[in-house]
């Protein structure tokens, strides 16, 4: 004969607040246990010392995206381009090195590496190939803007350049780009905003020195006479009224990078 069992009987209120009670009481302690715990990770976090204007283990963890990005960077990769109709102007943004209006009027690209530096005007510029594209401008703040983009690709001005070298020789970009300097730094007038590059991304063929946009020349505001586009990377890596541009074999350095951002800034 099977086992019958009595029903349970039902819980009574007391019950219920007692295990109400305790289960609180675990959970405030968690939770305290966990805040107290993040908070000392937070103020050892804001002791480190600082790297770049970054507490060295965030730098790290920067580094490491960087590295991530490089890794899967390669020349053939191109930023998606889109039909001309979809382009617009994006917003005037820029708080950093901004010249005055007038710079305009006497400005000239300042090439420096190796051997004496040399000024090109915009004409210059303008000699070399040109190229239209159509591509996005993306910020790190989050909002972006299809851009129909008008200049000359920076590595047809690197390829007849013997300052791009340290022996000195035009480069021979088929066969021996070993001998290029390793980075590109560059920088406003006066350098108050500077950016840095590595070769590998001022080689890209979209990598541009733009002077006109939506077929209009640049605006002062979109940094007339010449700034710089490079689709492959977050928007502040496009500098605005170019005036300078640096071979080294020294990491350029990069405002933003310098205020805790990463260096590389793919995406």
């Amino acid at each position: 004969m099977a086992e019958t069992r009595s029903p349970q009987a039902p819980a009574s209120v007391d019950d219920v607040e007692r295990l109400l009670r305790r289960q609180t009481r675990r959970s405030l302690l968690v939770g305290g246990a966990a805040a107290l715990a993040g908070l000392a990770g937070w103020r050892w976090l804001r002791t480190r010392d600082k790297e770049g204007g970054l507490a060295w283990p965030f730098r790290r963890v920067l580094e490491l995206n960087e590295r991530l990005a490089q890794a899967y960077y390669q020349e053939s990769r191109r930023a998606p381009e889109f039909p001309l109709e979809q382009a617009a102007e994006p917003r005037v943004n820029y708080r950093v090195g901004v010249p005055e209006p007038a710079a305009v009027a006497t400005w000239k690209l300042r090439v420096e590496g190796a051997g004496a530096p040399v000024e090109l005007t915009v004409d210059d510029i303008k000699a070399l190939p040109r190229v239209d594209m159509v591509t996005e401008l993306k910020c790190v703040e989050g909002w972006s803007q299809v851009v129909h983009w008008t200049g000359a690709r920076l590595v047809d001005l690197i390829a007849g350049c013997p300052l791009a070298t340290p022996s000195g020789q035009v480069p021979d970009l088929q066969r021996h780009r070993a001998d290029l300097y390793p980075y590109v730094g560059l920088e406003t007038p006066g350098g108050g905003y500077t950016v840095g590059l590595e070769m590998a991304t001022a080689l890209h063929p979209q990598t541009l020195l733009c002077y006109a946009m939506g077929g209009r020349p640049l605006t002062w505001g979109h940094g007339a006479p010449l700034r710089l586009v490079t689709p492959l990377k977050y928007g502040f890596k496009s500098i605005k009224w170019l005036s300078t541009l640096r071979f080294t074999d020294q990491r350029p350095v990069d405002y933003w990078a310098e205020q805790g951002y990463d260096w590389y800034a793919g995406h």
